[in-house]
């Protein structure tokens, strides 16, 4: 016989079970944002994943305090160092993505030289 408290656990344990469903797939995206701002700015993300942080109320782009989670990576550059990063996302859409001070190796120049006086007149 069912009963309005089983009812009630049942329902209870389905939520909480379609709220972790749902947060995985968020932890999904936030993974996909970070691999592909990690080969933008080519340094390599290590161990393939992003750890879940925190939940909180957090300052979007408009200044608004939104509802967010916070997940954090880590990267290399040279292989021999690690350096933490972090990528909030609100809801499903990602937000901004940190990463600690880092070396970079310079890209080697095209050798094309730009003069001055050229590059203001296309400008006018």
């Amino acid at each position: 016989m069912v009963t309005l408290g089983n009812l009630f656990i049942f329902l209870l344990l389905t939520t909480a079970c379609a709220w972790l469903w749902h947060s995985h797939g968020i932890r999904e995206r936030a993974l996909a944002a970070v691999r592909q701002h990690c080969k933008k700015m080519d340094v390599e993300l290590l161990d393939g994943n992003v750890a879940f942080r925190r939940l909180g109320l957090i300052r979007d782009a408009r200044g608004q305090r939104r509802f967010a989670r916070v997940y954090g990576f880590e990267f290399t550059v040279t292989g021999e160092q690690r350096h933490q990063g972090s990528i909030v996302m609100f809801g499903a859409r990602p937000g901004p993505i940190e990463m600690d001070a880092h070396p970079f190796h310079a890209r080697p120049d095209s050798g094309q030289v730009i003069q001055m006086d050229d590059w203001r007149r296309r400008g006018e």
